[in-house]
């Protein structure tokens, strides 16, 4: 009870709050732009983040990465057109309802679904994440080389169409986090005598360039013809509570799923979506709607994507590795502050953990409750021209990359990184495996160094500890499986 009252002091003070809600508004303005990711703006907030207290700095972020989730049901519902990458399986059976003229109903099962998996999900973040940090307490640098490399293997495999570009990417990313200076022996790795590239190719920069700028390049290159708005029908806002509640095992299911597909690096809400949405239809009793606006496919879109944004948490507090782009935007987020994850973050931060369990739930509320009532004002963002967004983007993507440490040099690293993302998105190569790369590979190969330090260079380390025996196992048999289903594929 005293940490819940600690958490309740962190939030309650006026910067944490007004972080929760400008995040959330922001966040489900994001989402109801058709072509405008997440990602890009939170990158594009990451150095602001860095100026404001950590609580309030992370709350932030995780309202606009949970709002957009929200708001990308809108023009996916409406018009036919995801808001969010992950919104693609709501176009199913949320645009054939808006054609029925059951608009309203359609957004009020996706907002309530939403809500649902989003409160499922902050608690299992609550019940999960402290239990995993105590086995945490148990991993050496063997284990943490081993959890590092299954981290980046299971990245790679969820792009299962583009397997071998994700891996290339990885490389990349890799290769990138081993430029600057080799602490291990004080020397230059890969600077070229260049005093920038000195510290590393800082991450920000980076970040922005491949999700705000390069996304902003794809929008500029677009027609700029305003979108079509599907008007508003059919029964209130608050009609979504009752069909839940007739698809409850539903509601369930896919927040459970969600939940799990969170821990599993690289998997997130695209995973959790497919096998809810599968697993909806295969033991509905009428599987013949999907796909004709049936709600329990509604259902099973919505609530599996949500229900990934708090889960998708605890490796990162529990052990300090990303799962994602996202997280390792957090990551570092808290390193700026001084803040540790893994179990002394527990132990030393007790208020900080429980403060950010209570934002996630206040931001949860925020933006259900702001859009069952302002969705018919919100609706009208889907008519900006994209191109102006792309200008609008890209001259922030400038300034947040300048004003981290305002030198030329990581606006130039961002611009790099920008250009190198479009044709990354021209050609659909998926580059949140160089991101990853980039954070997980350098945490990969010190904890392998000294692994090997410890062991006096005997490799054998790596499969006489059972913790890391058992990661190196399920590396192994992931890589197994997705070889061993691409054969039967072929053949």
């Amino acid at each position: 009870m005293d940490i819940l009252l600690l958490g309740l002091q962190e939030v309650g003070t006026f910067n944490v709050l007004m972080a929760i809600v400008i995040g959330a508004l922001v966040g489900v303005t994001i989402g109801s732009i058709p072509g405008l990711e997440p990602a890009g703006v939170i990158a594009i907030l990451l150095p602001l983040s860095f100026s404001m207290e950590p609580l309030a700095g992370v709350s932030l972020l995780l309202g606009v990465y949970g709002g957009a989730w929200y708001g990308g049901a809108i023009p996916a519902i409406l018009m036919n057109t995801p808001g969010t990458p992950v919104a693609v399986l709501t176009t199913y059976d949320g645009y054939p309802m808006a054609q029925r003229g059951e608009g309203k109903r359609a957004l009020s099962i996706a907002y309530t679904s939403s809500f649902v998996g989003g409160i499922i999900s902050v608690s299992s973040l609550i019940l999960l994440a402290p239990t995993l940090s105590q086995v945490a307490r148990l991993f050496g640098s063997a284990e943490f080389a081993m959890l590092a490399a299954l981290g980046m293997i299971f990245v790679v495999l969820a792009h299962r169409k583009h397997v071998v570009e994700a891996a290339m990417m990885l490389g990349v990313g890799i290769f990138l986090g081993t430029i600057g200076i080799d602490r291990s022996f004080s020397t230059q790795v890969y600077t070229f005598d260049q005093s920038w590239l000195l510290n590393g190719i800082p991450l920000v920069p980076a970040v922005i360039g491949l999700f705000a700028m390069s996304q902003a390049f794809v929008l500029l290159d677009q027609k700029g013809n305003d979108s079509h708005v599907t008007k508003l029908e059919g029964e209130g806002m608050f009609s979504g509570a009752l069909t839940l509640l007739k698809h409850k095992v539903t509601v369930i299911r896919s927040a459970a799923l969600g939940v799990v597909m969170g821990l599993l690096p690289g998997v997130g809400e695209f995973g959790s979506q497919f096998f809810s949405y599968t697993l909806a239809q295969k033991f509905s009793k009428t599987p013949e709607k999907f796909g004709d606006g049936a709600p329990e496919g509604l259902i099973a879109s919505e609530t599996s994507n949500n229900a990934v944004t708090a889960s998708v948490l605890i490796p990162l507090l529990a052990f300090g590795i990303p799962a994602d782009a996202l997280m390792a935007m957090l990551l570092a987020v808290f390193m700026v502050h001084n803040y540790v994850p893994g179990p002394a973050l527990f132990a030393e931060r007790p208020e900080f953990i429980s403060g950010l369990y209570i934002s996630l739930f206040l931001m949860n509320i925020v933006v259900f409750v702001y859009l069952s009532v302002a969705t018919k004002w919100i609706v009208n963002l889907t008519r900006i021209r994209g191109r102006f967004i792309g200008a609008f983007i890209l001259v922030l993507g400038f300034i947040g990359s300048y004003s981290q440490n305002y030198q030329l040099s990581d606006a130039l690293i961002a611009l790099g990184f920008a250009i190198f993302g479009y044709v990354l998105r021209r050609n659909d190569i998926p580059a949140v495996p160089i991101i990853l790369g980039l954070v997980l590979g350098p945490l990969f190969l010190t904890r392998f160094r000294q692994a090997m330090g410890v062991a006096d260079g005997d490799i054998s380390i790596f499969v006489t500890r059972p913790i890391s025996l058992t990661l190196l196992t399920l590396i192994i048999l992931s890589i197994c499986v997705y070889l061993w289903s691409t054969f039967r594929k072929k053949s």
